[in-house]
């Protein structure tokens, strides 16, 4: 129930937060399950959130398990939103036997015919590069067609036109599905991944962008980003009023965030959900503190105006992170 509910909020509010979101091949979004999205991992949670509220089937994301170690008290909320640890040698290689219960987990979801999300880098890093690829992905899918699971395997590459700014575009480009017929599923097990992690690596180079840091050009070529300065001169005034108005929230949730993670790669998706969650309380007190000031009914009409000064401030033009905006 928890996910249900979060999962069309979050679909609503994140419109507020991204310029646009644009998937290459929608049509996969309404692929029936079983599935496991194979995707790359620049930006920590957000990406297992933009998968969630872009498929229509049920998705469980694959996180670092040391998180259900140091916060054990948070262990029913990340089960609540469908997530499920999976421990990395650098995790304590006593942990990695519990990855046996994860991939039996995942099995079950399946049977469902439901979905998981793994991130095959695991890795985070805010970059646009994709990295080599570990075998867990491998290892997952042919678990699930050696019990004759029909799982199809969606290569997916999320892109991000900034890791720290509002009013980003993020591309999603989904690929080819693969499925079992496409391996020898009676090769050995070494041969298998291999096999597997060269189809899935030759199909995320072209899902995954390329660019090095300054290279503003292939940036914008690659985002489709064309400057629209009539956009920019008509949403101007809300735009700055946006600024203005939420100058409070911005710099409290930025100082929340860089306390907790560090400036780190996980930096944007703290952010994010920090405000997705405080800012309908934020807007609610600051509408209650005109009219307490005022005394006029029409300051309630804040509730209104703030997000849609929000929303002008994301819409008006794609923001990229400084290093393209030389």
């Amino acid at each position: 129930m928890l996910y249900k509910i979060l999962k069309i909020y979050v679909r609503f509010a994140i419109r507020f937060y991204c310029h646009s979101i644009r998937v290459n091949n929608p049509e996969i979004l309404k692929t029936p399950g079983p599935l496991l999205i194979a995707s790359n991992h620049p930006n920590s949670f957000l990406d297992a959130i933009i998968y969630d509220i872009l498929f229509d089937v049920p998705i469980w994301s694959l996180a670092r398990g040391d998180i259900f170690k140091r916060f054990p008290k948070a262990i029913p909320f990340l089960t609540g939103v469908k997530i499920f640890p999976v421990y990395r040698t650098r995790e304590g290689a006593e942990n990695l036997t519990e990855n046996y219960q994860t991939f039996a987990a995942c099995m079950e979801v399946f049977q469902k015919k439901e979905a998981v999300t793994i991130f095959s880098e695991a890795l985070c890093v805010n970059e646009w590069h994709l990295r080599p690829l570990k075998k867990g992905t491998a290892r997952i899918a042919f678990m699930a067609w050696e019990k004759e699971l029909p799982v199809k395997v969606i290569p997916a590459g999320i892109n991000y036109s900034s890791f720290r700014r509002y009013g980003k575009k993020i591309d999603v480009n989904l690929g080819t599905p693969l499925m079992a017929t496409d391996f020898n599923l009676h090769d050995t097990d070494g041969n298998k991944h291999l096999a597997f992690n060269k189809e899935l690596i030759n199909q995320l180079s072209g899902l995954v962008y390329e660019i090095k840091k300054g290279d503003n050009e292939t940036f914008d070529d690659k985002f489709n980003i064309r400057p629209n300065k009539l956009r920019r001169f008509l949403l101007l005034i809300p735009s700055v009023l946006a600024i203005i108005l939420h100058a409070p929230l911005y710099f409290l949730a930025r100082l929340f965030t860089k306390k907790l993670i560090n400036n780190n790669d996980h930096y944007d998706s703290v952010m994010m959900a920090f405000l997705l969650f405080i800012y309908p309380v934020y807007v609610i007190l600051f509408a209650l503190l005109a009219w307490v000031v005022s005394k006029s009914l029409w300051s309630l009409l804040l509730l209104f105006i703030l997000p849609l000064t929000v929303l002008a401030y994301v819409k008006s033009h794609v923001r990229k992170d400084l290093i393209f905006n030389q």
